[in-house]
């Protein structure tokens, strides 16, 4: 299926791992030009190099974090000067600590909030005139998780911040309509660096006895098995696309069926 994206302009954010990079190489491979992001340099340029192995278009690493105003106005220009605007943005970032609500302090509250939440206010905010610059073909996709569907045990900064980026992302699906639709995908465990950390931290809480315990555990859903990161990736590049012009303002699970919520 021709997805309808050569010589677009996307900005994927966090892209340099995980569900970001997925996201990347799904829009790269259906020929648009990508900047992606990281801060870890060298990892960056590792995935800049493997994306570039399906990509059809141009990829470009800009390294940057996201609690950082300048480095966010940074990636907004670098993707304008490259590509000649943006009509893509993904906002993707690495999740916050696990842990229980009595465990969590209020610096970790504050930190959590501004990675999750105001990396994707300013990513917005800065990149809205030129997603607008389109005939109505502007997208923002925000990658976020199915905690803001159904909590998830010990990840209550994950279960209470997210759900902002929600409230953002249906306001935005508004606000920003009809030159920029803007939806959400919400994913359950895929098989990415962030799942490994967060099983071998609950071994070391005492929650399993071992790693391969705790990712079946993980695993719990009715297709029984973990995500392939192309798979939520695959996902993105469809919302971004004119194949889905009629979707705005959506969240979509991309769990395996493992969440019990009937919407």
């Amino acid at each position: 299926m021709d997805l309808q994206l050569t010589d677009n302009a996307a900005l994927v954010t966090a892209s340099s791992s995980g569900l970001g990079k997925a996201s990347a190489k799904a829009l790269a491979r259906e020929g648009a030009n990508v900047v992606i992001n990281g801060r870890n340099e060298e990892r960056l340029e590792a995935a800049k190099a493997e994306i570039e192995k399906v990509a059809t278009g141009r990829v470009v690493a800009q390294p940057g974090d996201l609690t950082n105003e300048d480095d966010i106005e940074t990636l907004v220009e670098t993707t304008v000067e490259e590509f000649g605007g943006i009509d893509h943005l993904v906002t993707s970032a690495g999740g916050p600590p696990s842990g229980p609500f009595l465990d969590t302090d209020d610096n970790d509250w504050y930190e959590a909030y501004d990675l999750l939440v105001m990396s994707v206010v300013r990513l917005a905010r800065e990149a809205e005139p030129h997603l607008k610059d389109g005939e109505g073909t502007g997208t923002i996709v925000n990658i976020t998780s199915r905690s803001v569907k159904e909590a998830i045990d010990s990840l209550v900064l994950s279960n209470s911040v997210r759900m902002s980026v929600i409230g953002l992302e249906k306001t935005l699906s508004k606000e920003f309509a009809p030159k920029v639709r803007t939806n959400a995908v919400l994913p359950g465990p895929h098989e990415t660096e962030r799942i490994e950390n967060l099983v071998d931290q609950a071994v070391e809480r005492g929650d399993y006895d071992s790693y391969e315990e705790g990712l079946d555990d993980w695993a719990s859903n009715p297709l029984d098995r973990i995500g392939n990161p192309m798979e939520l990736g695959n996902t993105v590049a469809f919302l971004s696309s004119p194949l889905s012009g009629y979707i705005n303002g959506e969240s979509v699970l991309i769990d395996g069926g493992s969440t019990g919520a009937n919407l």
